[in-house]
């Protein structure tokens, strides 16, 4: 029954999307000197998890529902795609600025979804007695 619930997969799937996009983050940094780098980012995680399909829509727990078997496509990854910004002379167009400002915006995210995972288990602790 508890295994399954909406909220946990949620934070997880944002948990692991602020890990990929910090994974992005960090190689950017460690080639801010390279000659040609472009900089790439992840698509936001309101934008890939309503791609995903899993946001916003009537969904069916039973089989008696409209629309049931229909099934929804697992959570994926967000594929990185490059950064448009100006460029260096050498052809690098990496801000290290501009990075770190992402690995906050990251780091919040990361702090966010570990928070809904422990409130969302501290409910579950109270509706079962235990704390």
């Amino acid at each position: 029954m508890f295994e399954k619930l909406d909220v946990l997969r949620q934070a997880q799937a944002m948990a692991a999307h602020a890990g990929a996009r910090q994974s992005a983050i960090a190689r950017n940094v460690a080639n801010a000197d390279t000659p040609g780098y472009a900089a790439t980012d992840l698509a936001p995680f309101a934008e890939v998890w309503r791609a995903s399909g899993r946001s916003e829509d009537m969904r069916a727990t039973r089989p008696g529902h409209l629309g049931a078997g229909a099934g929804q496509p697992p959570f994926r990854e967000a594929l990185a795609r490059p950064v448009p910004g100006a460029t260096s002379p050498n052809g690098n167009g990496v801000s290290v600025e501009a990075e770190m400002m992402k690995a906050a915006e990251v780091r919040h995210q990361h702090e966010l979804a570990l928070s809904i995972y422990q409130n969302a288990l501290g409910i579950l602790r109270t509706s079962i007695g235990r704390r």
